[in-house]
């Protein structure tokens, strides 16, 4: 992904979670189990340090550009999806399957974080 799309798909995702985080603090409370809440409430913070994350990396990319950036960029974003995006609906619908597919999103952050320090270490300054 370009700087600017990165820096788009972080701001929009970060738009999300905070209407997540509101919509699970003050419209879910009566509707849902304190269990899934707290489910809901480890998507909303993870979405919104992967989202900061999206746009840290983009505003790094000018100083470390290279195919490492541009992949932790793309795992971070695939990884809200399918982290965050698992466990919002394994809280509104209870389908306890759906949390199998959570540690892939946990992995494509991970090592979207390894990509960025491999990048930093490869950068010469």
């Amino acid at each position: 992904m370009k700087e600017r799309t990165l820096i788009a798909a972080g701001a929009i995702n970060m738009f999300i979670a905070v209407g997540c985080g509101a919509f699970g603090a003050h419209g879910l409370k009566r509707m849902i189990s304190e269990e899934m809440l707290a489910i809901w409430h480890t998507a909303v913070t993870y979405q919104v340090m992967h989202a900061l994350g999206m746009i840290a990396i983009a505003l790094l990319m000018p100083r470390m550009a290279g195919a490492a950036m541009r992949w932790a960029g793309n795992l971070m974003l695939a990884g809200i999806v399918v982290f965050s995006g698992s466990l919002y609906l394994l809280a509104l619908t209870g389908t306890r399957i759906l949390g199998a597919i959570t540690p892939l999103g946990g992995a494509a952050f991970l090592a979207a974080w390894l990509l960025v320090a491999w990048a930093a270490c490869r950068r010469e300054v």
